[in-house]
């Protein structure tokens, strides 16, 4: 009896043990959703500003107007291949976020096999790896959400080479998103090549001055258009995975409190049977004891 009771009061260290490493996840995942819902913000603020200089660049370069950045691109090599569309996937760099990547993956569909792909992610990678399939780029989520600008950097430029090449036509990126009340969702946005007809034209006709050509300073700021919306699907990615792992621990931590209660339960009356055996036997030695007095 006693080493059962032993063995119970182990396993309920263990299990409160495992509450404190799930617990502190899970405060550490919801940290860094409150963290990157703030650079969110910034970067918004950031990319309307390169959307209104784009607007005033526009009206410098007439030619530009109606065409998207980046088409009108011919390749007239023999025996070109056809070009083809990239998707940049936000999937799980961590482990207990439940099945965030699989959504991602599954969200993509039949475009995971015909598209050229560029993976953020090492879990991510291992689910696309375990379907068979093998991306051409990948890298890691960054730890912390300071670093996704940095991210950013090199995917521009592992882009920009197979767009220079002209193997890609068209960029899209696929994340998590999550937003209070309506819970975590997929989404699929276009990046590349960037509609022009979609930057506002301002109100004020009077031109900039410039230091620079009209087309050079359009391509400048489209690219930095386009890194701003890397950074917004990458944020978007990072804290959707992070609610994904606040959502497990919280799943853990109820599981942990059902468990936790059945062997404290268990551990109580383990307990109150040593007791009485304790007692009967201490009876039963008090009687015997007497017994053999009387004699």
């Amino acid at each position: 009896m006693t080493e059962r009771l032993a063995e119970l009061d182990a396993r309920v260290g263990g299990i409160r043990e495992l509450g404190a490493v799930v617990n502190a996840m899970r405060g550490i995942a919801a940290a860094r959703v409150q963290q990157a819902g703030t650079q969110l913000a910034a970067v918004d603020r950031y990319a309307a500003i390169i959307m209104a200089a784009i607007g005033q660049a526009l009206l410098l370069a007439p030619g530009r107007r109606d065409q998207p950045a980046g088409e009108g691109r011919s390749d007239t090599r023999a025996g070109r291949p056809h070009l083809r569309t990239a998707i940049v996937l936000f999937c799980a760099e961590q482990g207990f976020a439940g099945a965030f990547s699989q959504r991602v993956l599954d969200f993509t569909g039949d475009d995971l096999a015909r598209c050229e792909l560029f993976l953020i992610g090492t879990r991510g990678n291992t689910a696309l790896l375990e379907r068979g399939i093998v991306a051409s780029w990948t890298g890691a989520m960054p730890a912390h959400s300071q670093g996704i600008p940095r991210l950013a950097d090199r995917i521009v430029d592992a882009l920009y080479v197979r767009i220079a090449s002209g193997e890609i036509d068209r960029l899209d990126a696929v994340f998590g998103r999550w937003e209070p009340g309506t819970g975590a969702t997929v989404q699929r946005q276009h990046l590349f090549p960037v509609d022009m007809t979609a930057f506002p034209r301002p109100a004020d006709l009077n031109p900039p001055l410039l230091n620079l050509a009209p087309a050079i300073l359009l391509q400048d700021l489209t690219a930095n258009y386009m890194h701003a919306q890397l950074c917004e699907a990458a944020l978007h990615g990072f804290a959707a995975e992070n609610q994904a792992r606040m959502e497990a621990m919280a799943a853990a931590h109820n599981q942990i409190g059902r468990e936790l209660s059945s062997l404290q339960a268990m551990q109580r009356m383990v307990r109150q049977e040593e007791i009485t055996a304790e007692i009967i036997e201490l009876a039963a030695g008090e009687t015997a004891s007497r017994s053999g007095f009387g004699q």
